[in-house]
């Protein structure tokens, strides 16, 4: 019997200090909203840091960074999702799932990873929120901290 978790599936990203990924989560966040291509603002949000399913916590970690747009109008949803769905591939993500989720609302989602980067990202569109905006979680592959340092928790 397989005892394999889906944290099992976390790829490597290579050595890093936490600093050093968030600015990088920072700058794949910041291509992301330039491939949303409609007017409107992004929620202010930092990337933080996780630890590695087991894995030890002061040498492991994934940064995270979730953050939201809000388009000028929410008629450009459909617009964004479209240039998203469109530009991604073109900058080196594979798009692994595109459609309405189970919830309710049947939220249109895009899970997307850029193996080059090692991080994925999960989009949501959330029409029926007030005010309606896309969601947006990206996850990073676990680092591994510089010999001799101890991972930044922020």
């Amino acid at each position: 019997m397989s005892s394999s978790t889906e944290s099992d599936d976390v790829p490597s990203a290579g050595i890093s200090t936490s600093q050093d990924a968030a600015a990088e989560a920072q700058k794949v966040s910041s291509r992301l909203y330039d491939l949303i291509g409609v007017k409107g603002k992004a929620s202010d949000g930092s990337p933080g840091v996780q630890e590695c399913s087991g894995k030890d916590r002061d040498t492991y970690f994934q940064i995270f960074h979730k953050w939201s747009f809000y388009p000028a109008s929410a008629n450009d949803l459909d617009a964004a999702m479209e240039h998203l769905k469109e530009g991604l591939p073109k900058q080196g993500w594979k798009i692994v799932e595109y459609g309405p989720d189970s919830s309710e609302s049947e939220n249109l989602t895009l899970i997307a990873d850029n193996d080059e980067k090692k991080v994925g990202v999960h989009i949501a569109q959330m029409k029926k929120r007030n005010p309606p905006k896309l969601s947006l979680m990206l996850v990073s592959g676990c680092y591994q901290v510089p010999e001799g340092q101890k991972v930044e928790h922020f």
